[in-house]
């Protein structure tokens, strides 16, 4: 598991070596083998050139004095060039005059033209090369030298020179490779070493460690020197975030323990505040009810009805007790959060509220299926206070409009509830969510200033926000978020 890297690399860096040495070889064989061609194709066209001119020069009176057997004789001198094998003198009208053929009777091929300005010309094929050439005489065409040699001296050469080449490489490349194996090994221990140290780093969380180094004073050794210190700066900073997470622990710890006691003592508070008020009250309405069964007949008007009013306040803190308990509840109890569809809860809190009060004119708009992920009971708390709130705040309206929707606002849902109510005034909108503030007297509205605070409590625990937004006589809308669960994927 940890030769592998060092195998990898050394292998790497011997055979980018090899390769480099390689191709840079194949260029200057290639380079050599380009050069040679294009300079023995100058240096075998120069010489039929030479050849042709002569035996032009040495024609000129066997054409004149239509002498073919002299034409003849003069073209036998070329079977001392061993690579032409046709020559021919032809007539400036392109006929067949004298020829030299090296393996028999041959016919002339690919006689081409030549301009007016051109006294020769030279076309290179597969395995031959042709040279036509003018014989002038006195300014005149008199005849043509025609001049055929094969390329088989340049297809040897091509098998020579790509022997050498080939046995070159090889040498060149065994040499490369015992070079280049060495001088990576150089180079990949110290790397492999760094790298084998990073990887028992991560695996151990061991900052401890240390990379030998090379004593070369190169790039690598400065490289091994950073990582030894970025090591020991490590190591003072895990030391020194272990200290702090321990501090940390001992403090949340501490601080959980404390929130615990004092939690436990709210609960024993409320219970014991409920107990004890509750007893008074219970007595206060005993007695008023007596009074009002058994000696109604002894009371006036005036008595009766400050009896009346001793028990609907009794009945009011009775109220205000259970919703202060139900407000402490909150903060302590379990939430289990899933996908709950809003728009049906909202649907059925509506139907109550109109089965309670079914002469009231009260339109309700909601769409289908808008979800949250919310705890089911605390959601509903929630959604029957803002509902209840804008159902009594539009009461003193012959017809009324409640709206609950959502739409997405710099990238979040934002729920709302919305009416047509008798609202309030914006500069008092702080207010709204604080225990026991209203901004409408009794007389006008019933409740005690719990249900908004309530419902701030419960957005709170969801890690949302909620606020409000109103006109006098123009209705209010009460807006709420709730931060979804992080992806578990």
């Amino acid at each position: 598991m940890i030769k592998s890297p060092a195998r990898s690399l050394s292998t790497k860096l011997t055979l980018m070596s090899v390769l480099v040495s390689g191709v840079a070889l194949l260029l200057a064989c290639t380079g050599f083998f380009i050069y040679d061609q294009v300079t023995f194709r100058q240096s075998l066209v120069h010489t039929l050139s030479a050849q042709a001119q002569i035996i032009g020069s040495n024609s000129v009176s066997a054409v004149l004095f239509n002498d073919a057997q002299s034409a003849t004789n003069t073209l036998a001198a070329l079977k001392n060039s061993p690579n032409i094998d046709l020559a021919g003198i032809l007539t400036a009208d392109r006929v067949p005059f004298a020829k030299y053929s090296r393996d028999g009777e041959q016919a002339f091929v690919n006689l081409r033209t030549l301009s007016d300005t051109q006294i020769e010309g030279y076309w290179f094929g597969r395995i031959h090369v042709i040279l036509l050439r003018k014989i002038i005489w006195q300014g005149k065409l008199v005849g043509y030298v025609y001049i055929r040699a094969d390329l088989i001296e340049i297809d040897q050469r091509l098998r020579r020179y790509g022997l050498i080449s080939l046995a070159v490489l090889l040498v060149s490349l065994t040499f490369a490779l015992l070079f280049s194996s060495a001088f990576s090994r150089t180079i990949a221990r110290p790397i492999v070493g760094l790298a084998q140290t990073a990887r028992r780093v991560t695996l151990n969380r061991d900052y401890s460690v240390t990379v030998a180094p090379t004593r070369q004073g190169d790039e690598l050794d400065g490289l091994i020197d950073s990582f030894n210190e970025m090591l020991k700066e490590i190591q003072l900073r895990e030391n020194e975030l272990q200290k702090a997470h321990r501090e940390l622990e001992q403090r949340v710890a501490e601080r959980t323990r404390d929130l615990v006691a004092a939690n436990r003592e709210l609960e024993a508070f409320s219970y014991s505040v409920s107990h004890d008020l509750r007893g008074p009250l219970d007595v206060v309405n005993g007695f008023t009810y007596m009074l009002l069964k058994n000696y109604a007949g002894q009371l006036d008007a005036n008595a009766k009805e400050s009896l009346q009013s001793i028990r609907a306040a009794a009945k009011r803190m009775s109220e205000l007790i259970d919703d202060l308990l139900n407000l402490s509840r909150l903060s302590t109890s379990t939430m289990h959060r899933e996908e709950i569809d809003l728009s049906a809860m909202a649907q059925a809190i509506m139907e109550e509220l109109r089965r309670d009060a079914p002469g009231r004119q009260v339109e309700f708009v909601a769409p289908p299926n808008i979800q949250a992920n919310a705890d089911t009971r605390l959601m509903r708390i929630l959604m029957d206070n803002l509902l209840r709130n804008a159902w009594k705040y539009t009461s003193h309206h012959d017809h009324a409009r409640i709206e609950f929707g959502s739409e997405v606002k710099n990238g979040r849902t934002v729920y709302f509830v919305k009416d047509d109510g008798s609202g309030f005034d914006q500069r008092a909108a702080d207010r709204l969510f604080q225990p026991f503030q209203r901004l409408h007297s009794a007389a006008e509205f019933s409740g005690n200033g719990i249900g908004l605070a309530t419902v701030r409590r419960i957005i709170q625990r969801h890690g949302g926000e909620v606020w409000a937004e109103g006109v006098v006589e123009q209705g209010a809308t009460f807006y709420f978020t709730v931060t979804p669960l992080p992806s578990t994927r």
